[in-house]
């Protein structure tokens, strides 16, 4: 089992910017590949970024693409969402996400993922 625990939610007024972080502990695979999803009420999970444990290599929805970074600290076992120019829409819960084995075609799918975060809270103002 993977335990994922996010934190650094909050409320930030539009053009601003937060950092989310997601602790990792338990059993950890090498190849474990980490993503960020995103839930608006109403509205369906969504993928945000995805980043490779070893190889580090990033994807992106375009939505937040230029705006959102994802990274990673191995020795922490922690990886980061930085969230600049931040906008009302992207306000929702967001998750941290693990998987043991994600192809890369599939990295923005919930269903490739085996282990889930309890969630953070970002509300954007306008």
């Amino acid at each position: 089992q993977v335990q994922l625990v996010e934190s650094g939610g909050g409320l930030v007024q539009a053009g601003g910017s937060l950092r989310l972080s997601c602790a990792a502990s338990g059993r950890t695979f090498s190849s474990l590949a980490m993503g960020w999803f995103r839930q608006a009420p109403g509205k369906e999970r969504e993928f945000v970024a995805h980043i490779r444990w070893t190889s580090g290599r990033t994807y992106y929805a375009d939505s937040v693409k230029g705006r959102f970074t994802i990274s990673r600290d191995n020795a922490k076992n922690t990886v980061y969402l930085q969230m600049n120019s931040l906008k009302p829409e992207d306000t929702a819960v967001y998750y941290c996400a693990a998987g043991a084995i994600v192809p890369m075609a599939t990295v923005g799918q919930v269903r490739s993922y085996d282990y889930w975060g309890q969630g953070t809270q970002v509300t954007v103002s306008s």
